[in-house]
C-alpha cells in the first residue's frame, strides 16, 4: 500500500507474510509431510522409526506420538498435527497414528475441492457433519463390553500391541496389564474410574521382555540409607514422613556464639539427642519401616539401623502418594504425634539387586489400591519400547472399563462409517455433499494403510471390503496375516470406542482449523532470537504491503 510514493511499514522488516491459496497449499503439504512420516508404522505390518536427536539420543519406536514428540517441528501447521498425536495420547492412550493420519488425509481431500473453486468454509461446515455423522455411526456400531471380561479386555490390549516389540510376548504383558487396571479400578457412584497414576512402571536393563513382573504394592528406584539395615522386613509397619529426620535449622538466619569447648560439647550433646528422641519416637509408634520424602542424617541413619529399622530417603512425592494407596498409611509432616493408625501395612519390604541397581520392593499389600510394573528387556531400547506398548495396553483396558464399549478394528469400523456417510451425502446435498463424500473417502485410509503396510493392494483390499459392507457384513475388515478380509469381531481384532470417537474428533478438528487459514504471517527476527529459522512457510520477502 503507497500513499504519495512513501512505503508504509506496518510490519517488522525481515517479517514473511503469505496469503491466499498459496498459504492454504503450504499448511496443507506441509500437514500431509507430518501424517506421511508416521503412516507407514500403522498397522501388525507397520515399520519402527530411528530418530536421532542432536545429542546423539537414539530412539526406535513405531507408536506416532513418540515419534511426533522426538521431531523438531519447524512448520506453525505441522506443529498442530503434533497436537492432534498429543490429544489422542492423554485421552486414550492409543490410536495416536490413526488421528495424524487421518487429519492429514482429511486435507489432501480438501486440497481437490478448493482446486474445484469451493470455498473452505463449505468445506469446514461438511466435514463437520460428517464427523458428527460418523462418531454417531461408530455408536451404533459398538459392542458391549463388561469390567470383568477378562478375555475380551486382554485381547483388546494385545490388539494395541500388535505391530510393536512388544508383540512377541503380548498375551503375557496383555495379563499383566489387566491385572494392574484391575487392582486399581474404582467405582464411584456407580460409574467406573481408572487412574493410571496409581499404576508405577519402572524400567530396568537387564533380563528378557518375560522377566517383566506386576508386583502387588510399590517399587522405590532406592537403597536402604545404611548397609546395617535389615535387607527384609517381613509384616512390615510403614512410616510415611514428609519430613527431614535431620536438626531442625532456624526458619530465620541466627548465629550461635559458642566461647568454650564445654559448650560446644553440649551443643554436640544436644544435638544428637534431638535426632535420638526423633528415632525413639518411630521406635515407640511400632513401625520398622520409614519411607522420608526429606534426607535423613548420618546420626539418625545411625540410630535407626541401631533399632532394626528400614529406611529410605528422598522419596518422590508421586511415589508416597502411591504408597499411602497401596500401604493405607498417612503421610505424616512431623513426628509430634504419630499413632499406631498412621502406619501402613505390608506383607514384605525388602531390597534386592535388578541389574546394576539396589531397589525396594514393597509387596504383600492387602486390597493395594497402587500397583507396580517392573519392566525388563535386554538394551535400553527394548525396554523403553516394551514400557510404550505397556502403556497403550494399561490405556484401552481402562478406557474400555470407564466406557464399557469397544469397536471392532482392522478398518472395519472405518469401511462401516465411509458406507454410512456416502448414503447420508446425499440426504445433505448442496456443496457440502462434496466434503462429506471426501470425508468418506478420508476415513478409508485406514484399511488402505493397513493394506499397504501389510505388503497387499490396497485397491483390491477396499473393493472386497466395500462388497462385504454393502452385504451387511459390518465387523469384517483387513486380515494383514492372510491377505483376506475376515470378521474382525470373531478374531478379536477389537478396541475401545473412544479411541475412534477422539480420533475423527481431534483430526476433523485439526483439519478445519488449518483449512480456515489464509494468510500466514511469520515474524523472522523473534525466530532467531530463540536460535531457529522462520517459524512459517517461505514467503515474499520484506515487510510492507
Amino acid at each position: 500500500m503507497l500513499t504519495g510514493k512513501t512505503p508504509i511499514l506496518i510490519l517488522k522488516e525481515g517479517t514473511e507474510r503469505e496469503k491466499g491459496r498459496e498459504a492454504q497449499y503450504n499448511n496443507i503439504r506441509a500437514a500431509i509431510a507430518i501424517a506421511d512420516a508416521v503412516r507407514s508404522t500403522m498397522g501388525p505390518k507397520g515399520m519402527d522409526k530411528m530418530l536421532v536427536d542432536s545429542m546423539g539420543d537414539v530412539v526406535i519406536t513405531n507408536d506416532g506420538v513418540t515419534i511426533l514428540k522426538e521431531i523438531d517441528v519447524e512448520h506453525p501447521a505441522a506443529k498442530m498435527l503434533v497436537e492432534v498425536a498429543k490429544a489422542q495420547d492423554q485421552e486414550c492412550g492409543d490410536g495416536t497414528t490413526t488421528a495424524v493420519v487421518l487429519a492429514g488425509e482429511l486435507l489432501k481431500y480438501a486440497q481437490d475441492l478448493i482446486d474445484q473453486n469451493i470455498h473452505p468454509t463449505l468445506i469446514a461446515d461438511g466435514y463437520r457433519l460428517a464427523s458428527k455423522k460418523a462418531i454417531e455411526i461408530l455408536e451404533k456400531n459398538a459392542l458391549e463390553v463388561k469390567p470383568d471380561d477378562e478375555q475380551l479386555l486382554k485381547k483388546m490390549a494385545e490388539t494395541s500391541m500388535t505391530g510393536k516389540v512388544a508383540a512377541s510376548n503380548k498375551e503375557m504383558l496383555a495379563d499383566i496389564a489387566y491385572k494392574a487396571v484391575k487392582a486399581i479400578v474404582e467405582e464411584v457412584d456407580g460409574v467406573m474410574r481408572v487412574d493410571l497414576d496409581n499404576i508405577k512402571v519402572e524400567k530396568k536393563q537387564g533380563g528378557s521382555v518375560e522377566d517383566t513382573e506386576l508386583v502387588e504394592g510399590v517399587i522405590l528406584d532406592k537403597e536402604r540409607v545404611h548397609p546395617d539395615m535389615p535387607r527384609v522386613v517381613e509384616n512390615a509397619k510403614i512410616l510415611l514422613l514428609n519430613a527431614p529426620l535431620e536438626v531442625r535449622k532456624t526458619e530465620v538466619d541466627a548465629q550461635i556464639r559458642i566461647t568454650d569447648p564445654e559448650q560446644l560439647q553440649k551443643f554436640l550433646e544436644g544435638e544428637e539427642q534431638m535426632i535420638r528422641d526423633m528415632v525413639d519416637k518411630i521406635k515407640a509408634s511400632g513401625a520398622n519401616v520409614v519411607i522420608c520424602q526429606k534426607g535423613i542424617d548420618d546420626l539418625a541413619q545411625y540410630y535407626l539401623a541401631k533399632a532394626g529399622i528400614f529406611a529410605v530417603r528422598r522419596v518422590k512425592k508421586s511415589d508416597m502418594e502411591k504408597l499411602a494407596r497401596a500401604t493405607g498409611a498417612k503421610i505424616l509432616s512431623g513426628l509430634e504425634e504419630i499413632k499406631e493408625s498412621d502406619l501402613g501395612e505390608a506383607g514384605r519390604v525388602e531390597e534386592r539387586k535388578i541389574g546394576d541397581d539396589k531397589m525396594t520392593f514393597i509387596t504383600g499389600c492387602k486390597n493395594a489400591k497402587a500397583v507396580s510394573i517392573l519392566v525388563r528387556g535386554g538394551t535400553e531400547h527394548v525396554v523403553d519400547e516394551i514400557e510404550r506398548g505397556l502403556h497403550d495396553a494399561l490405556s484401552v483396558i481402562a478406557v474400555a472399563i470407564e466406557d464399557g464399549k469397544m469397536t471392532s478394528g482392522g478398518g472395519s469400523a472405518a469401511m462401516e462409517i465411509a458406507l454410512g456417510l456416502r448414503d447420508y451425502a446425499a440426504t445433505v446435498g448442496g456443496r457440502e455433499q462434496l466434503a462429506i463424500e471426501a470425508f468418506a473417502n478420508a476415513i478409508e485410509v485406514v484399511p488402505r494403510a493397513l493394506a499397504t503396510n501389510a505388503g497387499l493392494d490396497p485397491i483390491d483390499i477396499l473393493i472386497k471390503l466395500r462388497q462385504a459392507h454393502k452385504e451387511g457384513k459390518k465387523y469384517h475388515g483387513v486380515d494383514v496375516y492372510s491377505g483376506e478380509i475376515k470378521d474382525m469381531k470373531e478374531a478379536f481384532v477389537i478396541e475401545p470406542l473412544r479411541v475412534g470417537v477422539q480420533a475423527i474428533k481431534s483430526a476433523t478438528e485439526a483439519a478445519i482449523m488449518i483449512l480456515r487459514i489464509d494468510d500466514v504471517i511469520a515474524a523472522r527476527e523473534m525466530e532467531k532470537g530463540k536460535g531457529g529459522g522462520a517459524g512459517g512457510p517461505e514467503g515474499p520477502e520484506g515487510g510492507e504491503f
